[in-house]
């Protein structure tokens, strides 16, 4: 029972029989976060992680230390920091003479941000995929392929190091060793020189790319975490974890999230199924629990086998943060899915035998045909307008601020930054994005249609983490490729090759696999930032200089390890099948586009049409059970390898909220919370046992 006249922060403990028996002060601790013991503890993990996540990544291909949105690094750091680091401090404080007292929970959070940045920086996804871009399609390059012809005429030489080596601007000898040597391995001796200059060029890049988003992300987080209230699921298991660091009584050493059998419950399942799952992959004779089905036999037949790929699947963390999700976000989620997937069933039935989406021009990996591919691609864009529009009130004082027609408002002086600071940061920082491109060889509308599209993905896929939690998010369809079977390409169209060809190295790089870009981060951190009252200047540089450390060790890791060990022994995707996509797709796109039709116009039209009809639905009919983010991301990998999780997280918050009511809900959500803390707890545990004994492949997550 708290008292009216109590401080804010007082609470009374109330004994078995109902009388207060003690009371105990929690300390206001909203100190800013950002002390120097936090900056010394993050700068080292920008380094620990630069290091060893390329290793893990792509030298031993086991479970993603980043590469997802609540990456099992932050969150592994953040246990030892409760768990260990805490209580022990904690305990040294209280010896005479000794004054170095535990982490406050601020200070615990701004070391989960910077982890946010330092895990996902360096790993496997987005930016990471400009180095295998730079020299895999010289690898792989034969008489047969004949890609040489097509990028060896187009490419600056400091694009490159395989042009860049022989100073001539031709793939000569001395980049044949660059190259060869890369993926050969055998202890060679590192050619920074041909390195240096490319790596130079497209860090700016990259840079420049990471200031563009996060100041995007000041002028979005006002409108989506407190005008429109977004949920931020990622953000419930390190609120939870930090929960009572600031409490001076016996929770703040083990809160009280930590308390709840409920938490251990599930804790304890997530590590019975990846313990045993383990121990069967390394003694074969150890039963494994059940956590996928083959439904390939099953699905042989006709109609069936038009559905493609769909795997059952569980992931113990999937399914923990799919309960967290509101029932309409976890049913849309799942029910796109298989809204896609019959609609290749209706075509069947209806003697319409629709080309798929080849690999190379935009089908993400997925089984997606051409007709549903731009209807996903019309919902991304009407999405990300429409999102826009929404905030519109918004965004109109950012302009009036940035031209100084408007007063600094409260809500402004807690934001990273100033709004005409962010605005001013985002337009140059665009603008000399894309000088670059056109100073690679890319003619400026078509850099302009590029990044505009990517902006689309950006935000459609950022605001399905922001509301659907996924665990790990990508994108099924590529700016460029979408533009070239809208309006073909090829000699003599819009799409020729001289800017094909540098575009292509931009898209591979930054737009083909969006599981690891940056936006998803800045909005979660400055979310986190501004309602804990960290810090923003100095959490920002922390933010800068964490992500320049990591961005620099994962370039200079990934180019050492392939001359000391050897590309072709690398992460599959990251080296070989998807590094060739710059190949592919030159030559492809050179000599001209499949299917292109107006049919990709008007199915395009009825992804957005139908896209703004749900959102006029939500708006209008507080019952209409669906939201269109599923749209977004069904033909996507991450939804065909969650899809199964989040259906069984789903189909047990409805459940219980059906028979036992919202009270029943809160009082179980501890349990799976448990379970993905028991999920992340065993990859960590995994990795540490596989880097002992050396083993690869070894993935808890999907990969």
């Amino acid at each position: 029972m708290v008292s009216p006249v109590s401080p804010p922060h007082a609470v009374k403990t109330v004994s078995d029989g109902g009388l207060p028996v003690e009371s105990s002060a929690l300390q206001a601790k909203h100190d800013g976060g950002v002390t120097f013991r936090v900056v010394l503890l993050c700068l080292a993990l920008a380094v620990f992680f630069g290091y060893v996540i390329p290793i893990i990544d792509v030298r031993l291909s086991n479970t993603f230390l980043g590469a997802q949105h609540l990456p099992p690094g932050a969150v592994g750091v953040l246990l030892v920091l409760v768990l260990v680091l805490n209580p022990l401090l904690r305990l040294l404080s209280r010896k005479p003479g000794t004054f170095l007292g535990g982490f406050t929970r601020n200070e615990a959070l701004t070391v989960y941000i910077s982890c946010l940045f330092s895990c996902i920086v360096p790993g496997h996804g987005a930016e990471n995929f400009v180095l295998p871009n730079l020299i895999a399609p010289f690898y792989f390059a034969t008489r047969e392929n004949k890609w040489l012809d097509f990028l060896e005429p187009y490419l600056q030489p400091w694009l490159t190091p395989a042009l860049w080596a022989d100073k001539t601007g031709k793939y000569g000898p001395l980049g044949r060793d660059v190259v060869e040597n890369w993926y050969i391995g055998g202890g060679t001796q590192i050619p920074w020189g041909a390195w240096l200059v490319p790596m130079m060029a497209w860090g700016v890049l990259c840079l420049l790319l990471y200031i563009m988003l996060a100041c995007f992300s000041v002028m979005l987080r006002a409108q989506w975490a407190e005008h429109e209230a977004l949920a931020f699921p990622l953000l419930r298991l390190p609120l939870e974890l930090t929960e009572d660091l600031d409490r001076e009584d016996k929770y703040g050493v083990f809160g009280r999230f930590f308390r709840n059998p409920l938490t251990w419950i599930g804790f304890s399942i997530a590590v019975f199924i990846q313990g045993l799952n383990g121990l069967n992959f390394y003694f074969p004779d150890v039963p494994k629990f059940p956590t996928d089905v083959n439904t390939g036999p099953m699905l042989s037949e006709a109609p069936w086998n038009q559905i493609g790929w769909v795997p059952i699947q569980i992931y113990p963390i999937a399914i923990g943060i799919a309960y967290l999700l509101t029932s309409e976000v976890g049913f849309s989620l799942w029910f796109f899915y298989f809204f896609i997937k019959f609609q290749h069933v209706a075509a069947y039935y209806m003697g319409w035998m629709p080309s798929s989406l080849p690999a190379s021009i935009g089908s993400g990996g997925s089984s997606g045909k051409i007709f549903t591919g731009y209807q996903v691609v019309g919902a991304s864009i009407a999405y990300a307008l429409l999102v826009m529009w929404i905030g519109r009130a918004h965004y109109r004082h950012i302009l009036k601020r940035a031209f100084g027609r408007a007063p600094k408002g409260d809500g402004e002086r807690s934001e990273m930054m100033s709004y005409p600071a962010a605005f001013w940061g985002f337009v140059v920082s665009a603008f000399l994005i894309l000088a670059w491109c056109v100073a690679a060889g890319i003619r400026l509308d078509v850099a302009i249609a590029m990044w505009v599209l990517y902006m689309v993905m950006a935000i459609g896929l950022t605001r399905v983490l922001a509301e659907g939690g996924m665990l790990y998010i990508g994108n099924s369809w590529y700016p460029l490729a979408t533009i070239a079977q809208l309006t073909n390409a090829g000699t003599g169209t819009w799409l020729a090759p001289a800017t094909v060809v540098p575009a292509t190295l931009v898209q591979a790089g930054f737009m083909t696999d969006l599981r690891g870009f940056l936006l998803p981060s800045f909005v979660h951190s400055f979310k986190l930032a501004h309602d804990r009252g960290i810090s923003r200047r100095p959490l920002l540089i922390l933010i800068a200089a964490v992500t320049l450390i990591t961005f620099v060790m994962g370039f200079w890791m990934r180019v050492r390890m392939g001359y000391e060990n050897s590309g072709l022994t690398f992460h599959t995707w990251f080296a070989k099948s998807g590094a060739q996509f710059p190949g592919k797709f030159s030559k492809q796109i050179s000599e001209g586009v499949p299917d292109v039709s107006w049919m990709n116009w008007g199915w395009m039209g009825f992804g957005a049409g139908l896209t703004y009809l749900m959102m006029l639905a939500r708006a209008r009919l507080m019952w209409f059970p669906i939201h269109p983010m599923g749209y977004l991301v069904c033909l996507t990998y991450p939804m065909t390898t969650l899809w199964f999780s989040i259906f069984v997280g789903w189909l047990c918050k409805v459940l219980i909220t059906r028979f036992g009511g919202n009270d029943t809900y809160r009082k179980t959500t501890p349990l799976f919370l448990g379970i993905t803390l028991g999920d992340v707890f065993m990859m960590l545990l995994w990795l540490i046992i596989d880097g002992w004994q050396g083993r690869t492949s070894h993935y808890l997550v999907p990969t």
